[in-house]
């Protein structure tokens, strides 16, 4: 793998979804990061367009510079642009009040059109590689989670250290993602990160047995780095850390989980746009 600084243990990290895609929820947010860090989490997600994300990570960073050692602090941008792309990473560093990210993302590329005009010579990837070189972030990544074979063509030609892409039971009856995307980003020495474990909490049916740890522990049976949860208490924290504790599901669970998921992938795959 190119990238070495994404914690080995444990391999799930603190998604930027649930309280943390919010605004003025500050408690909630601060309280949820609290417990990640205190329960070992290392790997924090965050986004220029996940409202106030950056700016809770801020109070816990800013406030709190020597806990950043050995943490892995992550952030995206959407623009598409070599202006916009540089002017989200001054936003998002003055947010989170800190002097450098561990991971910048070119956020949610979707279509080969949003890839070509990344690559232009105004284009978004020489900021992102103008900002690793400069020391603003020390790796760079791509995410998905529309088309795979865009995602797929982005590894390929991008020097990316990581791509964030979705990694659950629907993807596994659809193909793209945890097939091609995955095969493509071990080759290339990429390191993949699993997001969309939960569905946003639509694939969770404890009537059904389906359980968030149970469908965290499906995506940790895949060759990723790490699966990033976005939680909306500290007791959705505990359970993240439970379910990497217990590790990767037995194959014959795993094979019984995509079937049964089977007869509704198409429609609960809301993320990739195709209904």
């Amino acid at each position: 793998m190119r990238t070495s600084g994404i914690p080995e243990r444990p391999r799930v990290g603190l998604g930027g979804e649930g309280v943390l895609r919010t605004t003025g929820r500050e408690a909630g947010a601060m309280a949820v990061i609290t417990e990640a860090l205190d329960r070992g989490i290392r790997y924090f997600d965050s986004a220029r367009a996940y409202a106030d994300s950056e700016l809770y990570h801020g109070m816990i960073w800013g406030e709190r510079q020597t806990r950043r050692d050995g943490i892995f602090l992550t952030s995206k941008s959407a623009s598409r642009s070599y202006a916009g792309a540089f002017a989200d990473l001054t936003q998002t560093l003055a947010r989170m009040r800190t002097d450098y990210l561990d991971l910048w993302q070119i956020h949610d590329l979707r279509t080969r059109p949003e890839l070509r005009a990344i690559e232009e010579p105004h284009g978004a990837l020489r900021a992102f590689l103008e900002a690793k070189e400069a020391g603003l972030v020390k790796q760079i990544g791509v995410t998905g989670h529309h088309d795979p074979t865009v995602l797929a063509e982005a590894v390929e030609r991008w020097p990316v250290d990581t791509v964030l892409l979705p990694v659950n039971p629907v993807e596994a009856v659809l193909g793209g993602f945890v097939d091609r995307v995955l095969e493509t980003a071990v080759a290339a020495g990429v390191a993949p990160i699993g997001m969309k474990v939960l569905g946003r909490g639509h694939y969770v049916a404890p009537d059904g047995g389906i359980t968030a740890e149970i469908l965290i522990r499906y995506a940790l049976g895949f060759p990723i780095r790490m699966a990033i949860v976005g939680c909306d208490t500290t007791a959705e924290v505990a359970v993240l850390l439970r379910a990497a504790a217990a590790g990767p599901l037995e194959p014959s669970e795993a094979d019984a989980l995509v079937e049964a998921f089977r007869p509704a992938a198409r429609r609960l795959a809301y993320y990739r746009g195709i209904l």
